[in-house]
């Protein structure tokens, strides 16, 4: 115990949070919250119930038990890195996906709604209808 003490204080912080027990609490009694107001059948109070307290846990765990002060220099690292996987992964499939051919494939029901909906457009216009 003495161990954990010096090396809480060495690297500057605490071993243990001191309000652990009473957000577990917290979070159990809105798990009963949340479980309990759709067994009511009232559907705003489920969706309070649903939506309101999942954002209060979310804010709860984050705020609490994700250590998010300490690590504030990395979101924007993390952040940056998971955009840029993003892109890759467009720049990756975008050419496949928006186009009804490629190598070895065809969008058949692509294809053949485009064809469709051209084929309607035409008509709507030769009969003077015209859309906005």
């Amino acid at each position: 115990m003495a161990h954990q003490a010096q090396q809480a204080d060495a690297h500057g912080h605490d071993a243990h949070h001191p309000n652990y027990l009473k957000i577990y609490f917290i979070l159990l009694a809105l798990f009963a919250v949340s479980v309990t107001g759709p067994m009511i059948g009232i559907k705003w109070l489920t969706l309070i119930t649903a939506f309101g307290i999942a954002v209060i846990k979310a804010y709860l765990v984050a705020a609490n038990f994700m250590h998010l002060n300490i690590e504030k220099r990395y979101v924007a690292y993390l952040l940056l890195t998971a955009l840029a996987f993003m892109f890759l992964f467009y720049a990756g499939v975008s050419p496949d996906v928006m186009n009804h051919r490629g190598r070895g494939w065809e969008n058949v029901a692509a294809a053949k709604e485009t064809e469709r909906a051209l084929k309607a457009a035409a008509a709507s216009h030769e009969h003077g209808h015209q859309e906005h």
